[in-house]
């Protein structure tokens, strides 16, 4: 599909997703929203936690940084035990120290003292945050993320991350949401790969792609048309209606 939507990434970072003990979420949610404001995600990308892997990730991932997307949306590393290590990667891919933030320390003690949560030096690796980066609110559990350059850093934890999805959404600048349409045929794929082909090929500036399925032993297709203007979507569903003679 031909756009001029902003562009992104997502970044996840951890052992635990890439070991197969962790089911990552986040990555479906944020999708969503992105598609829905018009930003088109264009890679997803998951390192370990390694400090060369992810200042690496970041700089090939930051058009600011000469990588190849506008935004960059990074998931995981950032709570207060040895291996979350995410914000000393940020602060050495973008050049900047680390520090203690005194808006992030204010925020997390407000909430420690409001529930007799003692303040521990583990408990304060969680406000250290890149000079010059943009907090992000964390409505669940006060530790904030925060924006520096294009990439936007936030929890792990799936429900941290929404809030903090969330709070950040206002802040982005978004495009034009695209338009779609889903047929669904009842023949496999092999069936109508030809005729799908030619349609696409009409329809240079669309994505025409089909999803194969299976229902109570019945191979089937959905084909799904998506674009940016709605009247050459409706053309390029006629266009293959008619080719298929569905």
């Amino acid at each position: 599909m031909q756009s001029d939507n902003p562009t992104a990434a997502i970044l996840l970072i951890g052992d635990e997703i890439l070991s197969g003990r962790t089911r990552d979420a986040n990555a479906h949610h944020l999708a969503g929203i992105l598609n829905a404001v018009g930003i088109d995600l264009r890679e997803i990308r998951v390192v370990a936690d390694d400090h060369d892997a992810i200042v690496a990730a970041i700089r090939a991932l930051d058009r600011q940084l000469g990588g190849d997307w506008d935004m960059v949306f990074s998931s995981g590393g950032i709570g207060p035990t040895h291996d979350d290590i995410t914000a000393d990667a940020v602060a050495d891919a973008y050049g900047v120290p680390l520090e203690i933030n005194a808006e992030a320390k204010r925020v997390m003690e407000e909430r420690w003292n409001r529930l007799g949560t003692p303040v521990t030096e583990s408990r304060l690796r969680m406000a250290r945050i890149p000079v010059g980066a943009t907090l992000i609110e964390n409505a669940e559990s006060a530790a904030p993320g925060f924006s520096i350059g294009g990439l936007h850093v936030m929890a792990g934890v799936p429900s941290v991350f929404r809030s903090m999805v969330e709070a950040l959404l206002p802040r982005l600048t978004p495009g034009r949401p695209p338009v779609s349409e889903t047929i669904r045929v009842e023949r496999p794929e092999s069936e109508i790969a030809d005729g799908l082909r030619e349609v696409a090929r009409s329809y240079p500036r669309l994505s025409l792609g089909s999803y194969p399925f299976t229902e109570e032993g019945r191979y089937g297709t959905n084909l799904v048309i998506r674009g940016l203007d709605a009247e050459e979507v409706a053309q390029a569903r006629a266009a293959l209606v008619a080719r298929l003679a569905l």
